[in-house]
C-alpha cells in the first residue's frame, strides 16, 4: 500500500504543477465569474482547472471515482475504492481578487481516509504534500506543526463568527485570531507550524479539507470535526460540520472549551 500511495503522490504532484500552469494563464481581476446560489463565486479559471485535473487523474486511475466542487456530483463515487477529492481553485474570491492566497486542492481518499494529498499555491510558489505514513512536505522539506499547548494567547485561525460567544462554554477565549481565505491553505499553515490551531463550525464541504486533512495530520496534528470524531471522506453528502486542526494538546484545550450545543 505504501508504494502505491507514494505512486498517487506523485501523479498528484504532477496534476498540482499542471493546475498552476492553467490557472497562472488567467488574471483574477478580468476573469469571467459566476455566481452558484448558496457557494460562491466560481471563475472560468475554476473550470479550466478542473478539466486538466479531470483529464490527467482519471486518465491516469480511471478506476478512481470522482468528487470536485466544479463536477456534477457522480454517485457511483461511493462503490468505488479510491476516489480523488478536488478543489480545483479554494479560494476563489482570493483568486478574483488577485490576490495570491488560492489553492488547488488534490487529495485521494481510500475507504474514507485520504492516503495522498497535495495543497498547492502556484502564484506563490508553495506545494505542501503528504501520503499517509511518510509525512508531509513543503516545497520537498519535512515540516512539523507547533507545540504550543495552552489556547490563551495562541493563534486561531478562523473566522469571525466562530468567535462568537455562544460557541464557547464560558469566556470567549484570548487569542490572536488570523485568516486565510482558503481553508485547505489554513491547514497547511498549521501543519507547517506558522499558526496554532485552525477552527470552523460551519458546515464544511470535503474538497476544501481532504486534502488539508492529511497533510495536517502527517505533520503531527491532530484534525477531527467540533465533536472530536474522525473525519470520514466519500459520505453520500460530502460535508463535515466543521473542522479543528491543532497538535494533539491544543486540540484538547479547545475541544474542551467549545459549548456542547456546538460539539
Amino acid at each position: 500500500m505504501r508504494e502505491a500511495e507514494t505512486d498517487d503522490l506523485a501523479l498528484l504532484l504532477r496534476a498540482a504543477q499542471a493546475a498552476g500552469q492553467v490557472a497562472l494563464g488567467f488574471s483574477g481581476p478580468t476573469t469571467r465569474v459566476w455566481d452558484k446560489p448558496g457557494l460562491g463565486p466560481v471563475t472560468e479559471a475554476d473550470f479550466a482547472v478542473n478539466d486538466v485535473l479531470q483529464e490527467m487523474l482519471r486518465g491516469a486511475r480511471p478506476d478512481y471515482g470522482w468528487l470536485s466542487e466544479e463536477s456534477e456530483d457522480d454517485k457511483s463515487r461511493l462503490e468505488r475504492e479510491h476516489v480523488f477529492i478536488i478543489d480545483p481553485i479554494d479560494g476563489t474570491r482570493s483568486f478574483i481578487e488577485g490576490s495570491g492566497t488560492w489553492a488547488h486542492s488534490i487529495a485521494i481518499a481510500r475507504h474514507g481516509r485520504v492516503t495522498a494529498a497535495v495543497i498547492h499555491l502556484p502564484a506563490r510558489g508553495r506545494t505542501f504534500a503528504a501520503a499517509l505514513g511518510q509525512g508531509a512536505t513543503l516545497n520537498g522539506e519535512t515540516i512539523r506543526t507547533g507545540s504550543r499547548d495552552a489556547l490563551t494567547g495562541a493563534t486561531l485561525m478562523a473566522p469571525k463568527p466562530t468567535m462568537q460567544p455562544g460557541h464557547w462554554r464560558r469566556a470567549v477565549p484570548e487569542v490572536s485570531r488570523v485568516f486565510r481565505p482558503s481553508l485547505a491553505y489554513r491547514m497547511a499553515l498549521i501543519a507547517q507550524g506558522r499558526f496554532d490551531a485552525m477552527l470552523t463550525l460551519r458546515p464544511t464541504w470535503h474538497w476544501d479539507i481532504a486534502a488539508g486533512t492529511l497533510i495536517a495530520s502527517e505533520a503531527g496534528t491532530r484534525v477531527t470535526g467540533p465533536d472530536g470524531a474522525p473525519l470520514v471522506y466519500n459520505t453520500d453528502t460530502p460535508q463535515s460540520a466543521g473542522v479543528i486542526a491543532a497538535n494533539p494538546a491544543l486540540h484538547s484545550a479547545i475541544l474542551s472549551e467549545l459549548a456542547p450545543e456546538t460539539r
